[in-house]
């Protein structure tokens, strides 16, 4: 049999009035096997997913030697990084509807080609303030790597295994982590914090293998040519306002919890465990790299065993577990690696289901911006308000109480979230949710 089918005889939903909708066929093809094409852009996706999150990562581990560059407080470095996810989530927004509107193509490649120059601009920034202008853009324009490899990915998958490859699209968030370990492990050690983001430049190649060897998704062209053009005020149409305002709130909180454990490790393990920069970038880079291993478990889980939803909830509430025992307990090298690797399995593994079940629960109309807004746009706000929050909590009461409450609570409230959400079979195609949740909204 060929390798595509016709999406005619698929029901699907299209926008007549911005929030209504009518039974239609879709004259385009969806993919029966991952063989081909679909695996190609699948490879592709993850490669600059990958580079993306490993050019973010960077600052992460550069925290501590910019505190000391200019003589900051941990509050003070963790205010440059919420003003500059504060920039980068207003830029972000627009940046996830041009997604919609001019084609995920154009935008991957200019969040590609931006994110490299604005990264490696950040070695030569004089001063704090020059330092954070350019991470705020580098977050909004990198980020929108977020959206639009979720939306190719989702839109150029076969139904039955969407979900699983949507998880592994997330071990990029890891692998990234890993990479920039490396990178710090060599670079920060020898010659200091500014010629580490030089790394930035890495990802220009693959602006080229983005324009030559991936498409616009049917989907999306057909989406784009035969119904109204996406707009912010579609996610508050009855149907979808409530799921829109709970996967918000949730990644909102999930990401406070994720980015003040990521930003402020370095320190913890430095001003608390005792480590240099060699081993704490050692710790944290094969620490990450072991806790792929959860992501891939998830995605498998989430679309072979259970739901989507009931695997985000267990995974993150087993995640919050083990942040508090990785906070109170290890004091050894060796163990405090242990308790990270088993971690970051659950907690930051957790997000290979959250990705997959935001990006199909939304028309494919409004896809980008959907996941720019629940998705990206939460993620920023969060990693604004987390570190921030979470650095005057550990100044007011120490490193221990303030880390593992103002992380713990906002990541189990999260999970307990998701537990109002619908619980959807996996494996269906993104037509058939959409014709499910679209039957709920109005019964």
């Amino acid at each position: 049999m060929n390798s595509v089918s016709v999406l005619a005889t698929l029901p699907r939903l299209t926008d007549t009035n911005g929030c209504g909708s009518v039974s239609e066929t879709l004259p385009e093809t969806v993919p029966e096997t991952v063989r081909g094409y679909p695996l190609r852009a699948f490879l592709i996706c993850l490669v600059a997913y990958t580079t993306a999150q490993m050019d973010l990562a960077l600052f992460g581990y550069a925290v501590p030697a910019i505190r000391a560059e200019f003589d900051l407080t941990l509050s003070e470095v963790m205010a440059i990084v919420s003003i500059a996810f504060l920039i980068g989530g207003g830029l972000l927004v627009a940046l996830g509807w041009l997604g919609d509107r001019i084609g995920r193509l154009p935008m991957f490649q200019f969040s590609l080609l931006g994110s490299s120059i604005l990264v490696a601009l950040i070695s030569v920034a004089p001063g704090v303030m020059a330092l954070t202008v350019l991470r705020g853009a580098s977050i909004a324009v990198g980020g929108l790597s977020y959206p639009i490899t979720g939306a190719i990915v989702t839109e150029e998958m076969p139904a039955r295994l969407r979900g699983l490859f949507m998880g592994l699209l997330q071990i990029g968030y890891p692998l990234g982590w890993a990479l920039a370990s490396l990178w710090s492990m060599w670079l920060l050690t020898r010659y200091g914090w500014r010629p580490l983001f030089l790394v930035g430049l890495i990802s220009l190649p693959l602006v080229w293998v983005v324009r030559h060897y991936l498409r616009e998704p049917a989907r999306a062209q057909a989406a784009k040519a035969e119904q109204a053009p996406a707009v912010l005020s579609d996610l508050w149409a009855p149907d979808i306002r409530e799921r829109a305002a709970t996967l918000f709130l949730a990644q909102f909180l999930f990401v406070w919890a994720y980015a003040a454990s990521i930003f402020l490790f370095p320190s913890f393990l430095r001003d608390v465990r005792g480590l240099d920069a060699f081993n704490f970038s050692l710790l944290i880079g094969a620490g990450n790299g072991i806790g792929v291993l959860g992501y891939v478990l998830a995605a498998w889980i989430g679309e072979r065993v259970w739901t989507r939803r009931n695997t985000v909830v267990l995974w993150t509430l087993l995640g919050s577990i083990l942040f508090q025992v990785l906070v109170w307990v290890p004091e050894r090298f060796g163990h405090i690696l242990l308790v990270y690797a088993l971690m970051s399995m659950f907690f930051y593994g957790s997000a290979a289901v959250k990705f997959a079940y935001l990006a199909e629960v939304f028309p494919t109309r409004i896809r980008a911006l959907a996941m720019t807004c629940c998705g990206s746009l939460a993620v920023v706000l969060g990693s604004a308000a987390g570190p921030y929050s979470v650095s005057l909590a550990i100044e007011a009461w120490g490193w221990h109480l303030g880390y593992a409450v103002l992380v713990g609570v906002p990541l189990t409230l999260a999970g307990l979230l998701y537990l109002t959400l619908d619980s959807l079979p996996s494996g269906l195609e993104v037509e058939e949710i959409e014709r499910r949740m679209s039957q709920e909204a109005t019964a």
